[in-house]
């Protein structure tokens, strides 16, 4: 529930006190005031969140109207004492022109928005470069992505082209400053060879796009949700999408330092992947929740802009995940190293004469021309009885595992160590 403040001129204060009223306004007071020269009616209003948008609206017909929005949620308790409780319990998501308002107002100093960047971009490097992981954590509560990204979804839902293009605007220049720090460090520290945590981070899977789908869809329910009808705070929200693009960056950055172009084509796929997902996400739940181009206190906004800013999503969405799956084992080289892992498990169960005590498949970094490297490290024990030496072992599971990843199309070079070990 929300509590405005209406400042008409003397007279007109019973005209508003029925409006709010026909709004199903609660809590309602009307008084005189002084406001400059001029004698006012001050009426304070408490109204459903949800209803906050159609009281402006009517509201617009009175002259010389002040309304002041106090942006955070009020508990107006009235008789009868036994009906308390419902009405605490009667919480309502935001109204769309609060959704707007406040995505207006989070643009804010372009200095204080370029420095959280240049942070995250430091905070991004020192976690990749040292393998800190907890790092790339604390970079995402930094980064200052998810405000660009939350504007621009609020701008198409509401076909605002000015909104849009800020937003665009400061969405390229945080992942410009960003991409530029993990660079320009790299550069400073003379870095030679990928981290382990970068070829991880760099590792994409074939369901990566359910990340920002996911991310998006997060954010946008924390904004249009009252503050005191989710346990999710915003900070977490944010930390969701800033997931999705601080690491990209990051690896953007130093693998164009070191002259891992692979590793860089990897990172810039995964950005691009991202921000279409999180905006089309994020466009949808706003619509869903009543973010349109026509509305109260709000003039900017053209019809022709969500159906058209929708479908550019949409077909670069879907062009995106061709290039993906088209391209395999390249952009999907997570998921395809659990696949071959399997398919390396089941080889070893069907031979009799060992039994399974490791397996580790991964895709390398190795720079070798022509080839998308597979590497599986296999530990068996041998069973008891078997007549078969440890290297006529090594060599039987070598082919028939390479044999069993090729025949299932994996499009790779599997190289294979097998390793046969002996109990006491």
């Amino acid at each position: 529930m929300r509590q405005l403040m209406i400042q008409v001129p003397k007279g007109q204060g019973d005209a508003v006190l029925q409006i709010a009223q026909s709004c199903d306004a609660v809590n309602l007071a009307k008084t005189e005031a002084q406001r400059a020269d001029q004698s006012i009616d001050l009426v304070i209003v408490h109204i459903s969140n949800r209803k906050v948008e159609d009281l402006l609206a009517k509201l617009e017909d009175l002259s010389d109207v002040h309304i002041t929005l106090i942006p955070t949620g009020v508990m107006a308790l009235r008789p009868p004492e036994s009906e308390t409780s419902q009405q605490v319990k009667n919480v309502t998501s935001r109204s769309p022109i609060e959704v707007f308002l406040s995505g207006l107002q989070s643009v804010g100093s372009w200095r204080s928005f370029l420095a959280y960047a240049a942070v995250a971009g430091i905070v991004v490097w020192i976690g990749l470069y040292t393998n800190t992981s907890y790092l790339l954590v604390a970079a995402m509560l930094i980064a200052p992505f998810a405000g660009p990204a939350m504007n621009s979804a609020i701008a198409t839902a509401r076909g605002d082209l000015q909104l849009l293009g800020r937003s665009i605007l400061r969405y390229v220049a945080a992942l410009t400053v960003t991409i530029a720090i993990a660079f320009l460090l790299s550069v400073i520290l003379q870095q030679q060879i990928p981290t382990s945590l970068m070829l991880d981070n760099s590792q994409i899977s074939a369901v990566a796009v359910l990340i920002p789908l996911a991310a998006g869809a997060a954010g946008a329910l924390n904004l249009v949700q009252s503050e005191r009808s989710s346990l999710v705070s915003g900070a977490a929200a944010g930390m969701l999408v800033a997931a999705s693009l601080a690491p990209p960056a990051g690896i953007v950055g130093m693998s164009s330092a070191i002259g891992r172009w692979d590793m860089t084509v990897s990172g810039l796929f995964l950005l691009v992947l991202q921000l279409f997902g999180i905006h089309l996400s994020a466009t949808l739940i706003f619509r869903l929740y009543g973010l349109t181009s026509q509305g109260s206190r709000y003039s900017r906004g053209k019809r022709q802009v969500f159906p058209i800013a929708l479908t550019v999503s949409l077909v670069s969405l879907a062009a995106i995940l061709l290039w993906q799956f088209w391209n395999s084992p390249q952009f999907e080289r997570s998921s395809r190293a659990q696949r071959a892992n399997a398919e390396v498990q089941q080889a070893i169960g069907q031979a009799e004469f060992v039994q399974l005590v490791e397996a580790n498949v991964r895709f390398t970094r190795a720079e070798i021309a022509g080839q998308n490297t597979l590497l599986a490290e296999v530990y068996v024990q041998r069973q008891a009885g078997s007549s078969l030496s440890d290297q006529q072992i090594s060599d039987r599971l070598t082919q028939t595992i390479q044999t069993r990843l090729l025949d299932q199309g994996f499009k790779v070079t599997p190289l294979v160590s097998v390793t046969v070990l002996n109990p006491p």
